[in-house]
């Protein structure tokens, strides 16, 4: 099902002007559908698919897929106004029943189709055509020229832009990035299940890495402990992926050490659970930590609490960073800098969405919301070090989705 709020959406482009939002990326696709994006988005060029989402929330969104992945779409997505371009890929929809020369039987099923004699595939897709039906989308809803219409840009490129121009010459083109990750920053009950599913499998690979690594063993090793146990515990076909940032010793970079007494072990993992990743940070000890190494983490859990304590509705996230960072300075570490203490959470490219928790963030803390909270540190000759949840922000506070204790725990006995 889609996980676009079209109140909210409506809510935000009158706010800024806008009479509609043309959303174009692979993930705002599946965000706004519920469908698959298709593989005509592999390399990441726009027009191989758009949503349209008018202002107006009692008009219906109209969306442009491939042919090939069109039948997919209906499956999965409640809009009915899909229109389709061509791929590259050759098909045919015979009629099993049909008997007679097969030339004869695909030209018949071509004609039925709707497809000319003259038709010819592009050689990957044509983005003229999609916007083409952009065009025609916002017109039949009334969408003239001189409205207003909010792009993703950042999902379009500098040798994009052109040919989105041109296509919507008359229109008035804006940046509706913004907006794009706004209607995603706040999630629906079912984006939450999947986010909490991963959490709790991917803690289940923590444990068993904590209970089985070993002295001796290679990072590689250890890092396999996770992955294992994770897979063994996969809900089957809903797991679509892992990842893991997995140290050991004084590297925090992921050289290939061989694990020995009072090494640090930084454990940075997510799993996928239909696309939606988590994402955990716990920090171990072969034997007795040094004083060092000690000290370190007892400065990042200080920021951690710190901004831990912040994490609820109507906290701008500008002062959870600002709160976490002064706490660590007042630890003994003046000169500690952090960009960021954590992310957004979602089905995005990589592990970390937008909005983040930054000393230039405008955003503000709002139910429904799901962030990671992390206070790293990585200290080449010393080891990586890591203390990271996530968390539902909810109408009263924070969930935090996380069970396993943050403490730096010694492992290897």
């Amino acid at each position: 099902m889609p996980a676009l709020n079209r109140d909210r959406a409506e809510r935000l482009m009158a706010d800024a002007g806008l009479d509609a939002l043309l959303l174009l990326s692979p993930e705002s696709f599946r965000h706004a559908t519920g469908a698959p994006a298709g593989v005509g988005t592999m390399w990441r060029r726009a027009g191989a698919v758009a949503v349209l989402v008018p202002a107006d929330a009692s008009l219906p969104e109209m969306a442009v897929a491939s042919d090939l992945f069109a039948p997919a779409f209906r499956a999965a997505s409640p809009i009915k106004d899909l229109r389709t371009t061509p791929l590259w890929v050759e098909t045919t929809e015979l009629d099993a029943d049909a008997e007679g020369d097969l030339a004869a039987r695909v030209a018949f099923a071509n004609r039925q189709a709707g497809r000319s004699p003259r038709f010819a595939r592009p050689t990957t897709f044509d983005a003229g055509l999609c916007y083409g039906h952009v065009v025609e989308g916002l017109k039949a809803r009334g969408i003239l020229p001189g409205a207003r219409i909010g792009v993703e840009l950042a999902a379009i490129s500098a040798a994009d832009l052109p040919a989105l121009q041109s296509a919507l010459a008359g229109y008035v083109l804006t940046d509706g990035s913004g907006i794009a990750a706004r209607l995603k920053m706040v999630k629906t009950a079912e984006e939450i299940g999947f986010l909490r599913q991963a959490v709790e499998l991917s803690e289940h690979g923590i444990v068993a890495l904590r209970d089985q690594a070993r002295v001796g063993m290679s990072r590689r090793e250890i890092a396999a402990l996770w992955i294992d146990a994770v897979k063994a515990a996969s809900p089957g076909p809903a797991l679509t992926g892992t990842w893991d940032y997995v140290s050991v010793g004084k590297d925090p970079w992921g050289g290939e050490a061989t694990a020995t007494e009072g090494d640090i072990v930084k454990v940075d993992v997510g799993c996928l659970i239909n696309g939606y990743t988590s994402d955990t940070g716990r920090t171990f000890v072969f034997g007795a930590p040094s004083d060092d190494a000690r000290r370190v983490h007892e400065a990042l859990a200080a920021g951690f609490a710190a901004g831990e304590a912040l994490l609820q509705p109507g906290t701008p996230l500008k002062e959870i960073h600002r709160a976490a960072t002064a706490a660590i300075h007042a630890a003994g570490f003046p000169e500690f800098s952090r960009g960021h203490f954590g992310h957004g959470l979602g089905a995005s490219l990589g592990s970390e969405e937008w909005p983040f928790i930054a000393a230039d963030s405008d955003v503000v803390a709002e139910p429904g919301m799901v962030l990671a909270f992390e206070c790293p540190w990585y200290l080449t000759g010393l080891g990586g070090f890591i203390l990271e949840n996530q968390y539902l922000i909810t109408e009263t506070g924070a969930d935090n989705m996380n069970r396993l204790p943050t403490d730096l725990v010694t492992i290897g006995r």
